[in-house]
């Protein structure tokens, strides 16, 4: 997956600083050495030959942004594609210390680089839609007030059905991340091998039934729901970009009694 960073978001400065002589080239010698969907590019280092430049010139900090085109200076929400050597990797305009204009040269850099280098890439996003906390969904139950009947069909819903947005900051950028429910997993807590059951339908209230369950033993239970979260994520106004994982949080259980019912006759 391509790594997604959004136009005009001012990347994170790191200041990398190293001990010992030159070894790369000067940017007016980089020649001929890449290539950018198909067309030679004049100017372009590997991850190797960057490092080695920035190794060379450590009395000033330098920072990555993506490029979107060959040769050019535009910011963009998905880097263009480029090969050195016998590797592909992602254009980067590389800037020194606090220049608004990039070196005569750029950089080919894979994601590991690129993150090791200050760029955003998509396993960070991961990372971080993993960790943050989403809602847990309630588990309503129908019949109300903790008891349902055994042998009846009670219903089950969950209120959390709408997409829910948290913005973090990863490395000096701003980083909105959308999660939306996609798939729910049902405990009904009635210690049977068909006590779970997987939907994307959140159910629904009565009379409406969707999700429902019919207890054949009195006693107590504790329902919960699990709810499986889609993500996607955009770098500051950038255009969303999708993240392959899911995530499942699970629900809190409620307490529930199954009753038995028992007939009165009672007079007219």
């Amino acid at each position: 997956m391509r790594p997604a960073l959004a136009a005009g978001v001012v990347a994170l400065v790191i200041l990398l600083r190293f001990e010992g002589p030159a070894t790369a080239e000067g940017a007016g010698d980089c020649g001929a050495s890449g290539g950018l969907t198909g067309v030679a590019v004049g100017c372009l280092k590997s991850g190797d030959e960057t490092n080695a430049y920035i190794a060379g010139h450590s009395d000033h900090s330098y920072s990555i942004r993506p490029a979107c085109e060959i040769g050019g200076l535009v910011l963009c929400d998905q880097p263009a594609q480029c090969h050195v050597g016998d590797h592909d990797g992602w254009l980067y305009n590389v800037y020194q210390d606090d220049s608004t204009e990039p070196l005569d040269w750029q950089a080919c850099l894979t994601k590991q680089e690129a993150q090791r280098l200050g760029g955003l890439t998509p396993g960070m996003v991961e990372h971080a839609f993993q960790r943050l906390a989403w809602p847990a969904s309630p588990i309503v139950v129908q019949p109300p007030k903790g008891r349902t009947l055994v042998n009846f069909d009670t219903n089950f819903y969950t209120t959390n059905t709408h997409p829910t947005t948290q913005t973090v900051t990863l490395i000096g950028q701003q980083v909105t991340i959308e999660a939306t429910p996609v798939g729910y997993t049902w405990h009904f807590g009635a210690n049977a091998s068909d006590a779970d059951l997987s939907t994307s339908d959140p159910g629904a209230a009565y009379p409406d039934l969707r999700v429902t369950y019919r207890y054949t033993r009195i006693g107590e239970v504790h329902p919960s729901v699990d709810t499986t979260y889609a993500g996607r994520y955009r770098v500051g106004n950038g255009r969303w970009q999708s993240i392959p994982a899911t995530l499942t949080v699970p629900g809190e259980a409620d307490d529930l009694q199954v009753v038995s019912a028992t007939p009165h006759l009672v007079g007219y």
